[in-house]
């Protein structure tokens, strides 16, 4: 709404043409023409977009990564520590607060449906995965890397990196060993 806004289209109209059903409304304040192809990834560009500054995350990066069989019922979102909680009322989120480089490193920046989204690669998503097993459980961290050895082979080192910076080598490594 902010960029119509901008552009000098009003708020009036704006909700003339929804209530037309020539914009559907993704969540509040965010609207797109209907007739545009249908959204590959609709929950990941609405959380985007009302959270500019979060970073995909967790099982919605696992998803993203094709490194999971979970079915994300709701968006991961990771935001820096001491941020204020984004105010999201669709589609659901799911709230992490990483610090230091645990948040900064392995950002990824594709374009899904003609918008930026941040999120994490897939090396770093395992490492978290690891660090928050307790939260989404170890099985999916497990699988993750299950999947993720069967495409990439045995090229460990970018995991192990992202595992020292989120402090779970220790953690992460009989694993590595296991399936390597």
């Amino acid at each position: 709404m902010a960029e119509a806004l901008r552009a000098g289209v009003g708020q009036a109209t704006l909700y003339a043409m929804h209530d037309k059903g020539v914009l559907e409304r993704l969540s509040r304040g965010l609207y797109r023409l209907v007739s545009l192809p249908a959204m590959e990834a609709p929950d990941l560009v609405t959380v985007t977009a009302r959270v500019p500054r979060g970073v995909i995350c967790l099982i919605s990066a696992l998803a993203y990564h094709e490194l999971t069989t979970q079915v994300p019922h709701r968006v991961d979102i990771a935001i820096a520590r001491g941020s204020e909680p984004p105010r999201v009322n669709y589609p659901p989120i799911q709230v992490y607060w990483f610090s230091g480089d645990a948040f900064t490193t392995g950002i990824k920046t594709p374009v899904i449906d003609e918008q930026r989204i941040r999120v994490y690669s897939a090396e770093k998503t395992i490492a978290d995965a690891f660090k928050y097993r307790n939260k989404i459980g170890l099985d999916v961290a497990i699988e993750s890397l299950r999947m993720w050895r069967e495409r990439q082979g045995s090229r460990f080192a970018k995991i192990l990196e992202h595992a020292r910076t989120c402090r779970v080598e220790r953690v992460i490594m009989p694993y590595l060993e296991a399936i390597a």
